[in-house]
């Protein structure tokens, strides 16, 4: 039971794949088949789909080597360049062919400012070798051109046929016996997640025994409603960790949206500064580990991260307060709309002074924008010629006269 279950099943060979065939047969003959100039392959789709799973099998299976790239880690045209250029122009380590996977394409910069997706685009036809891009949305505005330049294979969420073959070959595996309708809930619930089925398969198994349709039920849906607030009580009015743990299991929100109603409401909670301090500790402490998932789907520290918000938060004070608190939803988000409102005007004419100079638009926010305020109140012939050059709207020259 050592294991992480979802790292030791991983698929080691295509054979292995759960999901459609053909769509993995053609990613092979993709591959197989590749000659310098071809367009880049793109897969997109839901999490826990396969995607990753089936290049790592493929690669496996035509004995590749695996080069792999997070975008979310590079997400400026320099790091891109630098890293992409050194794998593009390397041999093999070990003498075999290779193939280049470029993951979370989504977290690239499409921004003029940083040029991440620009340097893909700019490397990527050369490639004397094959190139595997993955997403979770390919038809984001921002990957436009990149969708143009490359061959799209979309995943499909994997079906509840699908879900349940698998967990039923890792029941067979680790010996567990199981009532078929348990199962067939298991798979059901999940939402075409295979990853998130076989962590809930390993969370009851751990309870021993036959797994039945009670035990199943007793997980509770993902998508089960539950009160946040009920969750944040049951942290913070308790010293004892079985109490905490589990209490964000089956609240039908975020884990971004945890963390923000945990952080609003600590120090509501939390009157000791000693209490407070550590309190914050376990939550940074959870939002490092939430920082590796997101760079390196690391998924295995989501037990981390809920661990540190529930039994950390709650045994970092040494006795509960018996005051009543009205937890609230989190200001953080109110604040940023009212300041991205009221500077909306100041970033779209930034945005266009960014392009006019070729700058950046943060240098032209800080540097430019205010000597434009200056200078639109008081020379009319210049900054009318501005505004014709950088296209500024009426509004927005007004603005720039009139703040």
């Amino acid at each position: 039971m050592s294991d992480i279950w979802i790292r030791k099943y991983v698929p080691q060979k295509a054979s292995d794949l759960v999901g459609e065939r053909l769509k993995i047969d053609a990613i092979r003959k993709y591959i197989e088949g590749f000659k310098k100039g071809q367009k880049p392959l793109f897969l997109y789709g839901g999490v826990g789909n396969g995607k990753t799973s089936a290049i790592y099998a493929i690669a496996n299976d035509l004995d590749l080597e695996l080069m792999e790239i997070n975008a979310s880690d590079t997400r400026n045209a320099d790091a891109v360049t630098t890293l992409l250029t050194g794998v593009l122009n390397q041999g093999s380590l070990f003498g075999t062919k290779k193939l280049i996977l470029v993951d979370e394409v989504d977290g690239l910069s499409g921004m003029k400012d940083r040029g991440g997706l620009s340097a893909l685009l700019k490397l990527v036809p050369n490639s004397r070798y094959p190139i595997v891009l993955i997403a979770h949305d390919a038809y984001d505005d921002k990957l436009k051109e990149l969708r143009k330049e490359s061959e799209l294979i979309e995943f499909s969420q994997l079906t509840h046929e699908d879900i349940l073959g698998l967990l039923k070959r890792i029941c067979e595996s680790e010996k567990i016996k199981f009532e078929e309708d348990a199962l067939s809930q298991l798979a059901r619930i999940c939402g075409g997640d295979a990853r998130a089925a076989i962590n809930d398969l390993q969370t009851i198994s751990a309870l021993g025994g036959k797994l039945t349709l009670s035990m199943v039920n007793d997980l509770g849906e993902r998508h089960t409603t539950k009160k946040i607030e009920d969750s944040l009580k049951r942290v913070f009015k308790t010293t004892d960790p079985d109490v905490a743990l589990g209490a964000f299991d089956d609240i039908n929100e975020d884990i971004d949206k945890v963390f923000l109603w945990v952080e609003e409401n600590i120090p509501k909670e939390y009157l000791k500064p000693e209490h407070l301090a550590n309190a914050f500790e376990n939550l940074s402490l959870a939002d490092v580990f939430y920082g590796r998932i997101r760079r390196w789907q690391y998924y295995r520290f989501y037990v981390y991260c809920y661990n540190l918000m529930s039994a950390g938060i709650a045994l970092s004070k040494d006795k509960k307060y018996p005051t009543n608190i009205a937890y609230k939803p989190t200001s953080r988000l109110l604040k940023i709309w009212i300041y991205n409102n009221a500077n909306a005007k100041k970033k779209s004419i930034s945005q266009k002074i960014a392009t006019a100079t070729h700058t950046s638009a943060k240098r032209a926010y800080r540097d430019s924008v205010p000597y434009l305020q200056f200078l639109f109140k008081h020379d009319k012939k210049m900054s009318q010629a501005i505004a014709d050059c950088a296209k500024l709207s009426d509004e927005e020259v007004t603005w720039l006269r009139t703040k």
